[in-house]
């Protein structure tokens, strides 16, 4: 599809009539991350897997703007693109980050939400506040153009997962749709322009939204996350209304891979709820 001018790719499965599940990955993932879950929440639903506006298979353009209001704005504008008025939204990481303040600002497009190691209302440990910190200063840096063909983002990224990779969630093919694109210039200076309008300090105002949240929620959580601390999770299941918090003590970050049968259960119990 296009959205906003730009390619955005996507994958489908189930029956089109069916109700809805948009899946959203996070960083520095693609529709990929969810391919565990997919064909069985395709057993009862129609189910989109998007690769979000810059990663995966969609088009990466620095003309466009990545700031947090556009990307929510840009997600009611995919599901325009798609047809679909509402649906059940599941978002990792980024993807539940922008799932959490849609479903605060466009409450009657979500029938369902869930959350999975997600920065959501908070923000990362120390340590990758920094760096995440410091990647947005080079973005937002008139040396931008500079960085973007000597940074070894791709490099970096890929010793950041190498423990996915030596575990087996993540199978090296895999790793290679998520992190191919970044040995690129022109990749890395898409992600510097991203990173440049990314914002890393906590969102009170979204903070102060998860009271008004009525739609059935889930908080899935790998609690060995090394980036987000479980209490962001604890925060999510006290503060929405009748939320459920599962809490995977096995799992890491990207829960969906390290987990992938409990995390397919806890969605499937999500979609039995009114």
């Amino acid at each position: 599809m296009r959205v906003d001018g730009a390619r955005l790719c996507s994958v489908e499965q189930g029956d089109p009539a069916a109700e809805p599940v948009v899946l959203l990955h996070g960083y520095p993932a693609n529709h990929r991350a969810w391919r565990h879950q997919i064909p069985g929440l395709a057993e009862s639903h129609r189910v989109i897997a998007l690769d979000w506006l810059g990663w995966g298979e969609s088009e990466r353009r620095t003309d466009l703007r990545f700031d947090y209001d556009t990307e929510v704005g840009r997600l009611g504008r995919v599901l325009d693109a798609l047809g679909i008025d509402d649906c059940d939204l599941f978002g990792h990481d980024y993807g539940g980050f922008l799932a959490l303040g849609f479903t605060q600002r466009f409450p009657a497009r979500v029938r369902r939400l869930a959350i999975l190691n997600s920065r959501a209302h908070r923000t990362f440990v120390p340590a990758w506040y920094a760096v995440f910190s410091l990647v947005g200063i080079l973005g937002r840096s008139p040396l931008a153009g500079l960085f973007a063909r000597v940074l070894p983002l791709g490099q970096v990224n890929r010793l950041g997962m190498r423990g996915l990779l030596r575990s087996g969630a993540v199978d090296r093919e895999t790793l290679d749709s998520y992190l191919g694109w970044m040995s690129t210039t022109d990749g890395v200076r898409w992600l510097l322009h991203y990173f440049g309008e990314y914002r890393v300090p906590a969102r009170q105002d979204l903070a102060q939204g998860l009271g008004k949240i009525q739609c059935p929620t889930t908080i899935v959580w790998g609690a060995r996350d090394e980036y987000l601390r479980t209490v962001i999770a604890e925060e999510l299941g006290e503060g929405i209304p009748g939320a459920e918090l599962l809490l995977i003590g096995n799992a890491g970050h990207f829960v969906m891979e390290e987990a992938p049968d409990d995390v397919l259960a806890a969605l499937r119990k999500l979609l039995s709820r009114d």
